[in-house]
């Protein structure tokens, strides 16, 4: 009986995972099957372009992996059951269930609302394409000077008020953030990113977290009314419950605990990789949910399968950041090194040469979802008679 892998989610982690498995391993002996809710990959990192009204193109997931061996289930996630091996889906044809032998959990991540008032109810957010969507017809729908505003606590804010102030001038763009702007930057990096907010018109309200979002408006800690038509909630990511509701042991972030080689510290037969994996990194702290982190922990994923699966010497992969690179519209940028604490170093890039460097690993991400095999070699690994199916715990 083969070896049936399956894999939760075709996002940035999910989609590089299932063609690095199909790439490896002989379809002798696996069943590789990848569950996803949508019929496209879905390029998050682009998805504040789409909202303000660029065409992107979307690449259909049959296509990816059509030719690979890999079977593509566009099904919802509805639960996990460990002790079972199982995962249960609905979709178009109805609820079902999936059986596995090995679980990648990459189901990604959603805005993170905090229980603020009004944020469900009249806020709109970038996490995900049919959000998007939604903010590029209520943009679509504003005139000349319309009140826009922003709520950032991380980079996709600061993209998204830059894009939307470059793209649509005619706009009055607003930023609020809870702290100082770029205060994590270097001197000079911040100096460049205030540069630019200045350049785009842009409105910034530092030391300001909003209570309340109301249809025109938002309201400030201090009880100020923030005119905003469009209010854009950018204020971190939040994973599904359905990981904590399975028993997988998880973080109070509702991320599952994984061990170095991103396999489940409760259930050796599951791993997890990008937003959804509580990993802890080479500064021994956890890894931020990022583009940068799917890439480690599904690197780490895969390469922990296929070696437990094959017999081999599990390897481990970097799990270090080096930089931060922060769009600003189409045609500035900046890249900004940090220290293995993840404090930011003195030197940074920025203006056109680094947007052209953020331009090149958005076109290298899609070139790789595209070819996700890589050319699927002709010698591929096949597995021990008897699978490492030993305890998480005294996992590497």
């Amino acid at each position: 009986m083969k070896h049936r892998i399956v894999v939760l989610g075709a996002g940035y982690a999910g989609a590089f995972a299932v063609g690095n498995l199909a790439r490896r391993l002989s379809p002798a002996d696996t069943e590789i099957t990848v569950v996803n809710a949508v019929p496209d990959f879905v390029e998050r990192m682009r998805l504040h372009q789409l909202a303000i009204g660029q065409d992107l193109a979307f690449r259909k997931l049959a296509d990816v992996f059509a030719g690979t061996g890999v079977r593509l289930r566009l099904a919802r996630v509805t639960g996990v059951d460990p002790e079972r091996r199982t995962v249960a889906v609905t979709g178009e044809d109805g609820d079902g269930e999936l059986a596995y032998d090995t679980l990648l959990y990459a189901l990604g991540s959603s805005v993170a609302h905090h229980g603020v008032p009004g944020v469900a109810e009249y806020a709109f957010d970038v996490t995900g394409r049919s959000s998007a969507l939604r903010l590029r017809e209520r943009l679509a729908g504003l005139g000349e000077g319309g009140t826009v505003l922003v709520v950032v606590e991380g980079l996709t804010g600061i993209e998204t008020a830059t894009e939307f102030a470059e793209s649509r001038p005619d706009l009055s763009v607003a930023l609020a953030a809870r702290d100082e702007l770029g205060a994590w930057l270097s001197p000079k990096a911040q100096r460049h990113l205030r540069q630019a907010f200045d350049r785009l018109g842009i409105t910034v309200h530092e030391h300001t977290g909003i209570e309340a979002v109301e249809p025109t408006r938002a309201i400030a800690a201090d009880g100020t009314p923030i005119p905003a038509e469009v209010t854009v909630w950018s204020a971190g990511f939040a994973v599904h419950p359905i990981a904590a509701a399975s028993g997988l042991e998880v973080a109070e972030t509702g991320q599952i605990v994984v061990d170095r080689t991103m396999r489940s510290v409760s259930h050796p037969d599951v791993y997890a990789a990008g937003d959804c994996a509580y990993a802890i990194g080479e500064n021994g702290r956890p890894l931020p949910m990022s583009c940068a982190s799917a890439g480690f922990t599904n690197m780490q994923a895969t390469a922990a399968i296929i070696a437990r699966l094959t017999g081999s010497e599990v390897p481990t992969t970097g799990l270090k950041y080096h930089g931060n690179h922060i769009s600003l519209g189409r045609r500035d940028a900046i890249f900004q090194m940090v220290d293995g604490d993840v404090r930011s170093k003195s030197w940074y890039l920025g203006g056109r040469t680094a947007a052209r460097l953020k331009s090149g690993v958005l076109k290298g991400a899609g070139w790789g979802i595209a070819h996700p095999t890589f050319g699927m070699p002709k010698r591929k690994r096949r597995l021990a008679t008897a699978p490492d199916r030993s305890d998480a715990r005294v996992a590497a």
